[in-house]
């Protein structure tokens, strides 16, 4: 893909007959590829934040507890990754449609959180479960508040952690289809699904254009990752 997407002829040809950058330039001139990107970025910056917020807390409840409750609690943050995500995107247009909310980027971003939250819980459960509670312990005997200890003391050895999750739960948002496919409208149009109809409809060269520009982003923020939080390491 990445040496298709220099080719400088006007169709989607291996090998490509010569090389140019032209249809990187015409990204500047795609404005409808642009606002589709802009939409998805949006919605997985938001997605992100919002998985971090209601499921760091969990994975923390969860991972202080053993009881039956907490396990369950651990399935249920855990089910949207078995259930077929087309499914769900027709679930959930079916209930918003039933409570009479109109599809919107809010929207989205609901169904964005649903199947990107177990990311950011699996990769903070499993950060949760190397601390070691003995510093639990000495933050309470020196007199810290429980408040004072999970902002002091339990946050920065779990951020590599929550870190590596969002970093996940970014990506799954950005290049999502199913999910966006049902939930988003003509006006918030996300750039998966936009390269989608390029396809299906023109064979725009740009589209590989996009393709190339989404691998190199992707590649660097794995870097990233990899060099601040240890990715590979919180993915085992």
């Amino acid at each position: 893909m990445l040496i298709v997407s220099f080719t400088d002829g006007y169709s989607l040809k291996f090998p490509p007959p010569g090389y140019s950058i032209r249809w990187y330039v015409a990204l500047a001139d795609a404005w409808q590829i642009q606002d589709a990107a802009w939409n998805s970025l949006q919605a997985a910056v938001l997605s992100t934040l919002f998985s971090i917020l209601f499921t760091v807390p969990a994975a923390f409840a969860v991972a202080r507890s053993k009881s039956a409750a907490a396990r369950q609690l651990e399935s249920l943050f855990m089910s949207p990754l078995v259930l077929p995500a087309l499914a769900f995107g027709l679930s959930a247009l079916m209930y918003f449609s039933l409570l009479g909310i109109p599809l919107s980027l809010t929207t989205v971003v609901v169904g964005h959180v649903v199947v990107c939250a177990p990311y950011v819980f699996r990769t903070t459960l499993a950060s949760l479960s190397q601390l070691d509670p003995s510093l639990l312990e000495c933050s309470a005997s020196l007199g810290a508040s429980r408040i004072y200890t999970y902002r002091r003391v339990i946050l920065p050895l779990i951020s590599g952690g929550i870190m590596a999750g969002g970093f996940i739960a970014f990506m799954s948002s950005f290049d999502n289809v199913p999910v966006s496919l049902f939930l988003s409208d003509a006006r918030n149009e996300m750039l998966p699904i936009r390269m989608w109809q390029t396809m299906e409809n023109t064979l725009d060269v740009r589209v590989a254009a996009v393709s190339g520009v989404l691998i190199l982003f992707s590649l660097a923020l794995m870097l990233l990752m990899e060099r601040f939080a240890g990715l590979s390491r919180r993915m085992r």
